[in-house]
């Protein structure tokens, strides 16, 4: 019996999941062919400000995978071979070897598209100049980390204040060099955390020495070779080097004329995660994700959300009619701004209202554990918010912060959304109490309480 031809384009996370799920439900019964277009497989971007801060064994271990993790003879991992087009009428895909220079066509009878995004470079005169920087993959990676140890460099602009911005921002500050962090929004991680939270956030990025200018329109990169100042609508700002992290975009433009794209360039897919060529999926950042809170589909670009793509989309792959729709996702983050540490998961009011859902939200703070522990001994503040239907009390979003960290509830927070849990549900949850770590109530539970306008629990 002749295996079924599986091709994979893209050796991110929905290429590596792909991977796995067919080796685990289909074994030696699949040809698993993965094409990337990179030479090296696989660098894991969110791990780069690990590798910066030296808190990594070595920048080569910054993967998602190995090819050799594949021994399987069944499995064929390609880098330097960069998928052209796809034959839909032939069911091949044409692909040429950069290190050969050679084309050829490989055929498929099931083709995943994990293609990913790219990062944006401002179309601004000046950013061809030298010491621009892009902050994705390994080769930027490796380049970035050589100008933290570069003494020439003292003055740094990071451009865009979301999680990559920010990594480089701490990064280069705890290097010793003067940082500023332009951004368009009025707010750094506005995108990801309300007002409250990026109040606090902004208000440890400035204590650390760090210069926040929000509202800025980044008009030109000066200098004659090398960029030496960038210039807005504000200001003229002087530095040494540029760090360019202003979103991404799907890498989708080869896609362009073949596979059914929406005018922002991302895969279009139905409920099945099927194009509109048969027998071809999309997973990963490529396309928008269907969003349980907001029962619409958005741009989520999270390894997470790409991986659950995979696994769906594998298991249903030789169903004529799948047997279910992809149930989606919820979406949720987290990271580190220097002391504090945050999770945020679903909707905020950033992303409801691009979404067109209307919320509403609580704000919590308190004390980590109760109120008999100083905060000397391990009980800083904590602060959290909701987000939930008026009418029906649903759980649409949350975020939780502190000193401490408090990451793992948003974990809870996302199970929370996930399974359409409303305030009064989160308010009775059972946990845990023990006073070395939490309060009789836990936090989540205290949150979910004053949402609902109980007495509040003081001590």
């Amino acid at each position: 019996m002749e295996k079924s031809k599986v091709v994979i384009v893209g050796a991110s996370h929905g290429g590596h999941q792909s991977i796995l799920e067919l080796l685990s439900r289909y074994g030696q019964n699949v040809d698993i062919t993965l094409f990337e277009a990179g030479d090296f497989i696989s660098f894991m971007s969110c791990g780069m400000e690990l590798y910066l801060e030296d808190q990594v064994t070595d920048v080569n271990d910054v993967r998602n995978f190995r090819p050799e993790n594949f021994p399987q003879p069944n499995v064929h991992i390609l880098n330097n071979h960069e998928v052209k087009t796809i034959n839909a009428d032939t069911k091949t895909v044409t692909v040429t070897d950069k290190q050969k220079n050679e084309t050829k066509e490989y055929p498929y009878d099931k083709l995943i598209l994990s293609s990913g995004v790219k990062p944006k470079a401002l179309p601004v005169p000046g950013n061809d100049l030298e010491n621009v920087f892009l902050m994705r993959g390994y080769d930027w990676a490796k380049k970035i980390k050589a100008k933290l140890a570069d003494t020439s460099v003292k003055k740094v602009a990071v451009i865009g204040a979301g999680y990559i911005g920010i990594e480089a921002v701490e990064a280069f500050t705890k290097a010793g060099k003067e940082v500023v962090l332009l951004d368009a929004l009025e707010r750094p991680l506005g995108t990801y955390l309300d007002k409250e939270m990026t109040d606090i956030l902004t208000a440890q990025l400035e204590e650390k020495g760090v210069k926040v200018v929000t509202g800025a329109k980044i008009e030109a990169f000066v200098g004659d070779t090398k960029v030496e100042a960038v210039k807005t609508d504000q200001a003229e700002y002087p530095v040494e080097l540029v760090i360019q992290a202003a979103g991404v975009f799907a890498n989708t433009e080869w896609l362009k004329g073949i596979v059914d794209l929406d005018e922002d360039g991302w895969i279009v897919t139905d409920e099945y995660l099927r194009t509109n060529l048969p027998d071809v999926y999309a997973v990963g950042d490529a396309t928008l994700a269907y969003s349980i809170p907001a029962k619409t589909k958005l741009p989520i670009a999270l390894a997470t959300v790409a991986r659950r793509e995979a696994r769906y989309v594998v298991a249903h792959l030789f169903e004529d009619i799948p047997s279910e729709p992809f149930s989606g996702v919820v979406g949720s983050s987290a990271l580190s701004v220097f002391d504090y540490h945050f999770a945020t998961s679903g909707l905020n009011s950033f992303t409801a209202k691009k979404a067109g859902v209307t919320l509403s939200s609580a704000y919590y703070e308190d004390t980590l554990r109760p109120k008999y522990v100083p905060a000397k001994n391990g009980n800083p503040k904590v602060f959290v918010q909701l987000f939930f239907d008026k009418l029906t009390h649903q759980i649409l979003g949350g975020a939780v912060l502190s000193t401490y960290d408090v990451t793992a509830q948003g974990n809870v927070l996302a199970l929370a959304i996930q399974q359409k849990m409303t305030l009064e549900d989160l308010a009775k949850a059972d946990f845990f109490f023990q006073p070395g770590f939490d309060r009789q109530w836990s936090l989540l539970n205290l949150a979910a309480q004053q949402a609902l306008g109980e007495e509040a629990f003081v001590e």
